[in-house]
């Protein structure tokens, strides 16, 4: 029994004098020529309580530093009461070097001093006279220049998307190119085939014209580009250029003596350019300039419940501009107006009765050089289906506004823009 309780007392006492769990911070140091530090750090720190509860009391500790080699065991502050500081003084040829600050992690392997090292401009000295610091939050207004910094940066548009390419849009934000995962991405940020827009062949092309054996002027369908992919064949038999014929442009020109006879079969093929003046751009798909949904009004006094800015620079004639949107309304006592205008031209106006609890409307702007032309069409729930043709002056290549009116004709009822889109297409 005795044996037992001796055992016992002894674990016991060995129990109550565990190891305070430390950190090994462990490093080379050189000066900025290359050779290694030698000296001194004194290291000092306030009074805490360690993360086993051990009350750590104020003091300090100087570690020499031989041929650059630092090492040292610290109890970890990241999990101390309150989070404090060390405060390391280093000395080297019997003067102080610098000074710094560490918090230390807690850590079972060992940590190097870029581990532990924090900025001496986010910590104070503590009121109590205490050496060392404990950690106060730096302010973003305390560094200098860095609300600038963050509102000079780039800012993520609404086309922005992860995983894909990021490109820089016309309003300055980040947004992502659309396409497919083997298209390539021109400097635009449009996308397309790589290599190039394929070209276009015409096989089998009749030459048009008199074949009597006199008529010597025949024509082409379209233009051949380049000029020498022209090929022509009399009753299958290759023609050679500047021999047989001459080209240009469109049009044949036979030689006397290679003149068409009647029943001869004259066929051409040839390339055409990739794209000219009359065919349109291809793009992989249209742009989505806004999109979302409206305010109510419950007023008898037109207000705006939704608005799409439409920046300068965006649009260029031969655009078109696609606006639809969608309106609810609820009351029962009278209708409402609703309108859209371009800028300060209003595209459409319509007057809706109150059976007509939802309404939609379309818009179609094709911009010219000075202007757009609109074709609409509206229709509700009772409200008939309607379209209109016009044509407005107001430029956009500044920027326009797209908005979005309304008014009820009771007081106190209430019409909603449930959603709205304004999409380019080229």
């Amino acid at each position: 029994m005795k044996i037992r309780l001796a055992a016992a007392v002894a674990l016991f006492a060995l129990a109550g004098h565990a190891a305070l769990p430390l950190t090994t911070i462990q490093d080379v140091l050189y000066k900025a020529d290359g050779t290694r530090f030698n000296g001194s750090v004194t290291i000092s720190w306030p009074s805490f309580e360690a993360m086993d509860a051990s009350a750590i009391a104020t003091q300090s500790t100087t570690i020499k530093i031989v041929d650059g080699n630092l090492r040292v065991q610290l109890a970890p502050t990241t999990t101390s009461t309150p989070a404090v500081y060390y405060t390391a003084r280093y000395t080297s040829d019997g003067r102080v070097s610098f000074e710094e600050s560490w918090s230390v992690p807690s850590s079972a392997q060992p940590v190097r001093l870029r581990d532990v090292r924090v900025l001496t401009s986010s910590v104070s000295a503590p009121s109590t006279g205490e050496t060392g610091a404990v950690i106060t939050p730096l302010a973003e207004s305390g560094v200098t220049g860095l609300i600038a910094d963050l509102g000079a940066r780039p800012m993520k548009g609404p086309g922005y998307a992860v995983g894909r390419v990021a490109m820089v849009s016309l309003m300055g934000t980040l947004d992502s190119v659309v396409g497919s995962p083997t298209d390539c991405v021109r400097v635009d940020g449009s996308t397309g085939p790589c290599g190039g827009a394929a070209p276009s062949f015409v096989d089998a092309d009749t030459l048009s014209g008199i074949v009597d054996g006199a008529n010597r002027t025949f024509s082409l369908t379209a233009t051949p580009a380049p000029p020498e992919s022209l090929t022509i064949y009399r009753n299958g038999v290759l023609q050679k250029a500047s021999m047989d014929f001459s080209a240009d442009g469109r049009n044949i020109e036979f030689q006397s003596l290679s003149t068409p006879q009647p029943g001869d079969t004259l066929i051409a093929k040839y390339r055409l350019a990739s794209t000219d003046a009359g065919s349109g751009q291809l793009y992989a798909a249209p742009q989505i300039l806004c999109s979302g949904t409206g305010a109510a009004v419950n007023s008898v006094e037109f207000a705006s419940v939704g608005t799409c800015w439409i920046p300068g620079g965006m649009l260029m004639a031969g655009d078109r501009v696609e606006i639809r949107f969608d309106l609810e309304h609820q009351g029962t006592q009278g209708g409402y107006t609703f309108a859209l205008a371009w800028g300060a031209s209003t595209v459409l106006q319509k007057d809706a009765g109150a059976a007509d609890a939802l309404a939609s409307g379309r818009a179609d702007a094709f911009l010219k050089t000075a202007g757009a032309q609109f074709s609409y069409q509206c229709w509700g729930s009772s409200l008939p289906f309607s379209t209109g043709v016009l044509s407005v002056d107001q430029a956009y290549t500044d920027g326009v506004q797209v908005d979005f009116k309304g008014k009820v004709a009771e007081a106190g009822e209430v019409l909603t823009l449930r959603g709205f889109s304004v999409v380019r297409v080229r």
